[in-house]
């Protein structure tokens, strides 16, 4: 009998089609985003893009500044004056205008070791200069004394530096207990700040050969 059977009609009338929104909550229901809403702080900070990391080298610290000086044209004079600003900080060791290999306690307390005490690293430049001037003397047996000498102080500061170096990594352990403390890095880095003329060491050093080390 028709009358007890629904109509096709009706039974589509009322399920939805697919891929049709359905209210579950009706007018007032608003759906969600999927994800929090970011920060003001962050929201900035996507727009200005990712801070780019600190030099860590010389020339990449000079090519950054060859950039910026593109992108924020300045007066001549300008620039000078914050090249200079930016070397006397240096020069005065402060800890934001140096390098990263030159930053923190740690290291200021190793050049203070360094420029206390006179090595014969410090005559490496100078023996360089010896040598290479001593390959212009036409004559071979004052060459091959020049370069025995120089080998026999070559040798004699290696040991120097070995030595050096073992012991400041010592003194730095002892003043400083809880910092981690990679003795081939501190030995290299005193090496270097050894074999440095003392007027072309950068920063400039803080101490006179003979100076007690501050606490």
């Amino acid at each position: 009998m028709r009358f007890l059977r629904r109509s096709t009609t009706d039974t589509a009338a009322e399920e939805p089609e697919a891929g049709e929104a359905v209210d579950v909550a009706g007018k007032a229901y608003t759906p969600g985003k999927g994800k929090a809403t970011p920060k003001r702080r962050e929201a900035e900070a996507k727009r200005r893009g990712p801070v780019a990391p600190p030099p860590t080298t010389m020339r990449e610290a000079m090519k950054r500044n060859k950039e910026l000086r593109k992108a924020n044209p300045q007066t001549k004079e300008d620039r000078r004056a914050a090249a200079k600003a930016r070397r006397d900080a240096m020069m005065r060791g402060d800890d934001k205008a140096l390098l990263p290999r030159d930053r923190g306690p740690v290291k200021a307390y190793v050049r203070d070791l360094v420029d206390s005490r006179r090595n014969l690293l410090g005559l490496f430049m100078p023996l360089a200069i010896v040598v290479f001037l001593a390959l212009l003397v036409p004559l071979p047996q004052v060459q091959s004394y020049i370069t025995l000498l120089c080998t026999a102080m070559l040798l004699v500061m290696a040991i120097e530096g070995f030595v050096n170096g073992r012991k400041i990594a010592k003194l730095v352990r002892e003043k400083f207990p809880k910092e981690a403390v990679n003795g081939r890095s501190i030995g290299w880095y005193a090496f270097v700040r050894a074999s440095q003329i003392r007027k072309l060491r950068v920063p400039k050093p803080r101490l006179k050969p003979g100076d007690p080390i501050p606490n």
